[in-house]
């Protein structure tokens, strides 16, 4: 409740709260909304209800909005020790949160280091320091009740402290412990690596993460994408104390390092405070590699992955150039997919698949773009395994029209309405905001990158929607990739759609 009252008192909240309908109707409305219709009351004729619902329709007709004018809560950017610091003060709770992006993952380097950089994160909360032991930090995260998160992705290692105001000071100087000198302990890494095992073993068990894992490694190949964790990543050799020591020292140091500061803290305290921390993150003996930039198959094709499944699981994609950046055809492109498969239930791909044919549940378009290398364009649903190929057939025909025939301005203007009107959310709390510009930061996006997306979000047309597609699109080049029973799906009708490759997974 707390939380809610907060998200109201925001200021992007506060500025919105004036563009509400002022009208006399109001009430009427809100019995309409909340009751489906107006209730019937003693003595009220048909005549006197249909002008009730008339009444209404004229209300909802009648009601005008201000523009909403959107303004992004402003981030400061300073330099502590030269280092990179963003700071947002909130007063509101005596609390502070401190996050920290180290630029660099398991994908900048070989598939030698894939487990260790992929394990660092868990090994850093849970293996101890060199000081202390894992029961020992636990201890005290315990009695403070510190907060820490840690966690990695392709190209970075992220991590944070939440505490109260008061055990700061404690915080910052056990979490500097657990990210500068980890204890990396014995135990702690064979039992990640037992976990990892038991992961890989159950990867056959959840069709759809087989299909999508199976698909990344046809289009990427032997590419960080592609990689899917397996047991030779998990040999002992490869994840010695040693190994842990390397991957870390090569990503948890100062030239790799955003911070980002919020709460109860001035603007003045900064320095201060961040400095013992800094003072223990050692300088990068090296240069982070490059990001290997992935060449990325485009050639047409059917993969089947033999499970015997009451559902089929279908995933198609093929490579797309369209980046993140500050242009109209990285807006249409995202606005487009909304419109043809990512918008939820208004979506095209789901009124053709499941609500017209009744061939699936739910189904889905994906848009993927990258700010450095070529991302994905594709689809994924699934079906019975009688119904895999006039499935794929239909998904194929709808993502073809937006080629042809731009979206309706009705299509484009719910959309942009959603993301318009759903924007605030991405500024409920400091912290939220202060890490999506930290992001921003690493990416080397502009600091009003939010402001961009919002003014460019709403200059989409449909026109552009269309052109976006016609350029890009291309289905008679994916990639498709069937999870399911040979038999049920029937491999010569898998086979009007492309030469069938049979893929065994181990």
């Amino acid at each position: 409740m707390k939380r809610f009252r907060r998200i109201r008192e925001h200021p992007v909240v506060r500025s919105w709260r004036g563009a509400m309908p002022q009208t006399a109707g109001a009430g009427r409305l809100i019995a309409l909304v909340l009751g489906g219709l107006l209730p019937l009351l003693p003595g009220d004729s048909a005549a006197q209800v249909a002008g009730s619902l008339q009444s209404g329709r004229t209300t909802i007709e009648a009601l005008s909005f201000e523009p909403l004018d959107f303004a992004q809560p402003a981030v400061s950017r300073t330099e502590v020790d030269g280092i990179d610091v963003l700071h947002l003060e909130d007063r509101s709770l005596p609390l502070v949160t401190i996050h920290a992006y180290f630029r660099g993952g398991y994908g900048r380097f070989g598939r030698e280091t894939y487990a260790a950089a992929m394990g660092l994160p868990a090994l850093l909360r849970y293996g101890g320091t060199t000081s202390r032991s894992a029961s020992d930090v636990d201890e005290d995260i315990a009695y403070y009740a510190h907060q820490f998160s840690f966690g990695s992705a392709g190209g970075s290692v992220t991590s944070s402290l939440n505490t109260l105001t008061r055990n700061l000071e404690t915080g910052l100087m056990l979490w500097g412990d657990m990210l500068t000198r980890p204890g990396f302990a014995r135990d702690e890494i064979d039992g990640w690596r037992t976990r990892q095992l038991e992961s890989v073993t159950r990867r056959l068990d959840d069709p759809a993460r087989l299909a999508y894992s199976e698909l990344n490694r046809l289009l990427y190949g032997d590419h960080p994408v592609g990689w899917e964790m397996n047991e030779q990543d998990l040999d002992p050799d490869r994840l010695e104390q040693a190994d842990f020591r390397n991957i870390h020292a090569r990503i948890i140091c100062r030239d790799n390092l955003v911070l980002g500061v919020t709460g109860d803290v001035g603007r003045e305290q900064i320095d201060l405070l961040l400095r013992p921390l800094l003072d223990s993150v050692p300088e990068c003996k090296e240069p982070l590699p490059p990001p290997p930039i992935p060449v990325i198959r485009r050639a047409p094709g059917v993969f089947l992955v033999e499970k015997e499944l009451d559902q089929a699981v279908i995933a198609m994609a093929h490579p797309s150039n369209v980046r993140l950046a500050d242009d109209i055809e990285y807006f249409s492109a995202m606005m487009g997919n909304a419109i043809l498969g990512g918008g939820g239930f208004s979506s095209r791909l789901l009124g053709r698949v499941r609500t017209e044919e009744g061939y699936a549940y739910s189904a889905a378009s994906l848009w993927t773009t990258p700010r450095r290398h070529q991302g994905l364009i594709g689809a994924t649903t699934r079906t019975r395994p009688d119904n895999v190929v006039p499935t794929v057939e239909v998904v194929l025909e709808t993502m073809s029209g937006l080629t042809r025939e731009a979206p309706t301005a009705d299509e484009l203007e719910t959309t942009v309405s959603q993301i318009v009107n759903g924007f605030v959310f991405n500024f409920d709390t400091p912290s939220s905001i202060v890490a999506r510009s930290m992001y921003f930061l690493a990416l080397d996006m502009p600091q009003d990158w939010l402001e961009r997306y919002w003014a460019g979000v709403q200059a989409v047309t449909p026109e552009s929607v269309r052109s976006v597609f016609a350029e890009h699109l291309r289905p008679e080049q994916m990639t498709i990739l069937v999870v399911g029973s040979p038999d049920r799906i029937g491999l010569d009708a898998l086979a009007t759609l492309g030469p069938v490759t049979v893929i065994e997974v181990r």
